[in-house]
């Protein structure tokens, strides 16, 4: 069983042996309660030095297959079989993207630059000097807010200040450490968009902070419910509404800024998918309308994937500080690496490529997506196309009421969120549970994951799900 180790390369003998071991254990060819030779002994079957042998029974023993001390000998331990024969807990991955999948929220993965990351990830790790791999600074990467600064002035229209600008792992821990510097200070309100993202739900409850629902209109979110509310701090979309689609009318922009001037208060900005706009250029940020007002979040999860857990946060100087502080005790900053090369891919021009690149495809897709509907679904309206990568579809009579279209699309196979989940109640907040009472379904359709072909037959298989 283990002879084969001893005729390994010696450098490598010591990791054969031990591997040997370690799949006799699983295997269950060493049984649990087994008592192993003494490490003389078994040194001398195998024709290997004794401390090769001492070193495996102690890395064994350190990992839980065996247990044993001085004198009394090395045992098997009772349950390692059956422990490492256990499948491991799988991670909860986003189950996203399949061919029938129509749920909004990731991008075409795909898409993912493999070579170009992979070659600035080469250049930056060879030059990267010792003293970068250890703790970073909670803030970012210098050389990566410096780019993050410039790529969003020149791309959105943010005031951002390299020293106002800290790196995140994504837009939820943005908001987190704003959420906790807030509530730090006295907060307890906050206010969100209804209908919109879940996740800021969720999030303010995990931070002791009390979500307060505002509703959104064609113009945007309503300022006038939101004053009327007493809070001093609101999350928004407004440059592509989350779910509705909508942009922020120009008045009712200048009438949140006023709003938070008026209170002293802080705009969120999530400008989750600011960069994918159709119609014409992308529409500014909301923070460079009051700097001193909004903060400004975002990621590259839409633009290149949400795996890279690469986002960031620009706030007023004593917010920033506040929230770089909270970061620290948080997670000690994100990797160095990963940070160096998304800032060489910044400078190089690499993002301005891949973001040119996926606004084609997206593009192309969205059209498709329009007229499968209009020649499979006649009579379906479709609103929030001009920008983002997921439209609103609302469906003809035919197809409702909304629950049964619901459940026959289950039973298909076709994965579908209707707007109304997306509503304060479906949240956990007050109201009536959604998705009940609709007569003419409302959905949330994403379409940047998927190809032409599998949009148009999901499409068709949606048209099959008329009431009869």
């Amino acid at each position: 069983m283990l002879l084969p180790s001893a005729g390994a390369p010696p450098r490598r003998r010591g990791r054969a042996l031990q591997g040997a071991l370690r799949e006799a254990v699983r295997s269950g060819r060493l049984a649990p309660g087994t008592r192993l030779p003494s490490s003389r002994e078994l040194a001398a079957d195998l024709g290997v030095s004794r401390g090769l042998v001492t070193d495996a029974y102690a890395q064994l023993t350190a990992e839980g297959y065996l247990t044993g001390r001085q004198g009394a000998g090395t045992w098997v331990t009772e349950g390692a079989a059956q422990a490492a024969a256990a499948p491991a807990e799988p991670f909860a991955e986003d189950d996203r993207g399949g061919p029938l999948d129509l749920r909004a929220g990731v991008p075409d993965l795909s898409l993912f630059p493999r070579t170009a990351w992979s070659a600035a990830h080469r250049r930056v790790v060879a030059r990267l000097p010792n003293r970068a791999f250890g703790y970073p600074d909670p803030r970012g990467l210098p050389a990566l807010r410096e780019a993050v600064a410039e790529l969003l002035a020149r791309r959105r229209g943010v005031a951002a200040d390299p020293d106002h600008v800290v790196i995140t792992s994504g837009v939820t821990q943005a908001q987190t450490l704003l959420g906790l510097v807030l509530r730090g200070r006295g907060e307890r309100l906050m206010a969100v968009e209804d209908p919109g993202s879940p996740e800021h739900n969720g999030l303010l409850a995990a931070i002791g902070i009390t979500a307060v629902p505002v509703p959104v209109d064609a113009g945007g979110l309503d300022v006038g419910a939101l004053a009327a509310t007493g809070v001093r701090s609101v999350i928004v979309t407004p440059c592509h509404q989350f779910p509705s689609g909508v942009a922020y009318r120009a008045a009712r922009r200048a009438a949140l800024t006023e709003w938070a001037r008026s209170v002293d208060g802080l705009v969120l900005e999530d400008d989750y998918d600011g960069d994918f706009r159709y119609d014409r250029a992308p529409v500014g940020a909301l923070q460079g309308l009051a700097p001193g007002h909004v903060a400004y979040t975002g990621s590259v999860s839409k633009a290149l994937a949400p795996g890279l857990r690469l986002g960031w946060l620009v706030a007023p100087a004593d917010l920033a500080a506040d929230a770089a502080s909270r970061k620290r005790t948080m997670d000690l900053g994100n990797p160095v690496t990963e940070q160096a090369v998304l800032a060489e891919f910044l400078r190089g021009g690499h993002y301005d490529r891949h973001l040119r690149r996926c606004q084609r495809a997206y593009r192309v897709r969205r059209d498709t997506l329009v007229a499968a509907l209009a020649r499979c679904v006649p009579g379906a309206s479709v609103s929030g196309i001009a920008a983002g990568l997921h439209a609103i579809v609302t469906l003809p009579r035919a197809y409702g009421p909304q629950r049964r279209f619901l459940a026959a699309a289950a039973a298909a196979g076709l994965k579908v969120r209707p707007l109304s989940a997306y509503r304060f109640a479906a949240a956990g907040g007050p109201g009536v549970p959604p998705g009940t009472e609709e007569d003419e379904p409302a959905l949330v359709v994403g379409y940047a994951h998927l190809a032409p072909e599998a949009l148009t037959n999901a499409v068709r298989l949606m048209a099959s799900l008329a009431a009869r």
